[in-house]
């Protein structure tokens, strides 16, 4: 048998980063699943540890208590937003073709099951309303707004009236996700509404015929 044949094949030994990276994400995955079963009432701290694999002591080393842990899951469903809508077209595309897409990319977030666990949490976990505004606020709106300004950084609005508009479309992904989340899931997205909230965000948005104004 040759030299080559022989060369062993042990698989390369992970880095004490990579396991804990690793450690995170089955942590944060057990919470997501968690609460998408059984809600958010039911998902313990011993269900979540149960799930991922791991003790209690590790959970605590990565995020330091539940709070933690949800936090966490925010960061990841802000993360996970800011893929979606990576690489969409910019000011030299037709506002209506970046209307468009921005809303179907963003609904694909905001229907999916990981945006139902981060609801629940929004909605249920009094740890992260602490404060003024909330712990998780800032930075929501820190990388929506990031988003909005690269898609639709010539709008003809001043920034007050930007902000309105962002609150707005969160608003509106947000109560359709709700009506699905109260409906049959199995009825499949929100067509009506989701055509209804483009049409208002291209009247809004477009230069010659903006409807928009804040009222002083």
């Amino acid at each position: 048998m040759s030299g080559a044949a022989e060369t062993s094949t042990r698989p390369t030994r992970r880095t004490q980063a990579e396991r804990t990276a690793e450690t995170r994400a089955r942590i944060v995955e057990a919470c997501i699943a968690c609460i998408g079963e059984l809600g958010f009432q039911r998902t313990t701290a011993t269900e979540i540890t149960r799930r991922a694999g791991v003790t209690w002591g590790a959970v605590q080393h990565q995020f330091g208590d539940k709070d933690g842990i949800l936090r966490a899951v925010l960061e990841d469903s802000f993360a996970r937003f800011a893929e979606r809508l990576a690489g969409m077209p910019g000011r030299d595309a037709p506002l209506e073709e970046r209307v468009r897409a921005f809303v179907d990319r963003a609904w694909d977030h905001f229907g999916s099951a990981h945006y139902r666990s981060t609801f629940e949490i929004l909605l249920s976990a009094d740890g992260l309303r602490d404060g003024d505004p909330p712990i998780w606020q800032g930075e929501m709106f820190q990388k929506w707004n990031e988003i909005w300004s690269g898609v639709f950084e010539d709008a003809p609005h001043a920034a007050a009236e930007s902000v309105a508009l962002q609150r707005f479309t969160i608003a509106a992904l947000t109560g359709i996700a709700a009506l699905r989340m109260l409906e049959d899931t199995g009825r499949g997205r929100r067509i009506e509404e989701l055509e209804l909230l483009k049409a208002t965000l291209l009247g809004a948005l477009s230069p010659q015929e903006s409807v928009f104004t804040i009222a002083r």
